[in-house]
């Protein structure tokens, strides 16, 4: 429509055998329709004006003289539709910018609420809603490893500790191991009292063999963390600090949303589950147990001391489980480090050696 309009502007033009003012009025006039409306096809538009002169200029066999009258009332007229269309626009463009800054006050509305909701789902239900995903009931067989530990003791000291206390240990302790099995790119799957199950290999997995490795080196990493925490509770007056123990088992389980339509949660079921649970349970304070097949996956990487078959409820035949004792790396570092260690102090006794020979050939001179 607005390349027809160019074509009969262009024509009203050149029957006006191109008086300025004319030219200027009713060119304005288009020109503010095409640009105050910001219309995607003005260059195809503003064409249609030229070629409406062009065709008017070649084509008409007379041209129409306009009188100073006329002249004024199209300038006047064309002046006035300018200032309209200018206001419109104007107030179009403040009604669209009002409606920009509520979209963003909506949009970091929800990015908010969705920040606080995001802590109370798993990472895959998550990743799910903010793509847009149809989430839904449904399960997959994956082979995982699954990891549960459990702070031992600490029943007994929620009766010696008052709330605030209470409260202020397990978030610190929650926090510090959430961070570590994110680190390793373990998912939470579900945080109890002070139990926390974490799993790899879903949703995403690196081989089955890597996130047994992951695993058992963010169990690692909780030991270590555990011992500086114990040490600081002991700083804050707590005289017998709980200490973790820890139970890994890989293997086939059912992972996936289980549930109904209206409230779904991301876990997974299946004998090697029950397992990593019973080995946590079976474990010593400080101590990381884990099945004959975990440790078939991690034995190139970690150290492990071979605890013979325990008997574990709910299964009939006894259990082959394994105590990990460290990651190869790390006893080599620290094998390094002692040998660097040894090596000072064979040099330091060798000079001390040598000073006192030194003291006692002076004495005898």
């Amino acid at each position: 429509m607005e390349f027809s309009d160019g074509v009969i502007t262009g024509l009203l033009i050149a029957l006006a055998a191109f008086e300025p003012i004319i030219t200027l009025a009713l060119g304005a006039a288009f020109l503010v329709t095409i640009v105050g409306a910001m219309k995607p096809t003005a260059p195809l538009d503003l064409f249609g004006l030229f070629l409406g002169a062009l065709l008017g200029f070649w084509l008409l066999p007379f041209s129409v003289a306009v009188s100073t009258p006329v002249q004024l009332l199209v300038t006047c007229t064309g002046f006035a539709y300018c200032l309209f269309n200018v206001n419109m626009a104007r107030q179009t463009h403040f009604m669209l910018a009002e409606q920009h800054e509520s979209v963003l006050r909506q949009n970091d509305w929800l990015t908010l609420r969705t920040f606080h909701l995001s802590k109370y789902l798993s990472p895959a239900l998550r990743k799910a809603i903010l793509t847009g995903k149809d989430v839904k009931a449904g399960t997959q067989e994956k082979t995982l490893t699954v990891f549960f530990s459990d702070m031992e003791g600490f029943t007994k000291l929620a009766e010696e500790l008052d709330p605030e206390q209470l409260t202020s240990l397990l978030n610190t302790y929650l926090t510090e191991m959430s961070e570590i099995a994110f680190r390793f790119g373990g998912t939470v799957d579900k945080v109890i009292g002070d139990a926390i199950m974490v799993f790899f290999g879903d949703p995403e997995s690196r081989g089955v063999r890597a996130d047994a490795v992951s695993c058992v080196s963010m169990a690692v990493a909780m030991q270590q963390a555990m011992k500086e925490l114990q040490s600081r509770w002991r700083a804050e007056g707590i005289a017998n600090p709980p200490a973790l123990r820890m139970g890994i088992n890989s293997g086939v389980c059912k992972v996936g949303n289980f549930g109904t339509e209206n409230r779904l949660d991301y876990t997974l079921l299946g004998r090697t589950v029950n397992l990593a649970s019973r080995l946590e349970s079976a474990a010593a304070s400080n101590e990381i147990l884990i099945s004959k097949d975990t440790y078939v996956l991690i034995a190139d990487a970690v150290d492990c001391t071979d605890k013979g078959q325990i008997s574990v409820k709910g299964f009939a035949a006894p259990v082959n489980v394994f105590s990990v004792t460290d990651l190869h790396k790390n006893i080599a570092i620290k094998q390094a480090v002692e040998d660097r260690a040894l090596a000072r102090n064979a040099q330091i006794q060798k000079l001390l050696q040598e000073l006192t020979l030194i003291k006692s050939r002076k004495q005898l001179i």
